[in-house]
């Protein structure tokens, strides 16, 4: 139930794909008629030593007092600026819907006029 299913040929949709067993070191048998290759070269058998790469220190940020009112006064700023924006788009739909009102009690007030007469 949970060996992985690998797939051995791809199939076409719809079909099972068959349960692949993995082999194991010992179903595997040397072969002896392949000789080795010579080659023309030696063989270092000591892995060459890597060299470490050297860390990069990133400098922490650091504010001066100045920096610091600085940059309390641009977020001030910034909150008054989107907040005054905020209020006014509010009070631009308040005052739609005000005169909206207004003009529904009038039309309202002129039809009932018109059926009194």
């Amino acid at each position: 139930m949970f060996q992985p299913r690998i797939p051995v040929n791809p199939l076409p949709t719809g079909l099972v794909t068959p349960l692949v067993q993995p082999t194991t070191t010992t179903d595997i048998e040397p072969r002896h008629d392949v000789e080795p290759v010579a080659c023309n070269h030696q063989h270092d058998h000591a892995p060459a030593p890597v060299p470490a790469a050297p860390r990069v220190q990133v400098p922490a940020v650091r504010l001066t007092p100045a920096g610091l009112v600085t940059v309390v006064a641009g977020g001030a700023g910034l909150v008054l600026i989107v907040g005054t924006v905020l209020v006014s788009m509010l009070l631009a739909v308040a005052i739609s819907a005000a005169s909206v009102t207004i003009c529904a009690v009038v039309l309202r007030s002129l039809l009932k006029s018109r059926h009194q007469r």
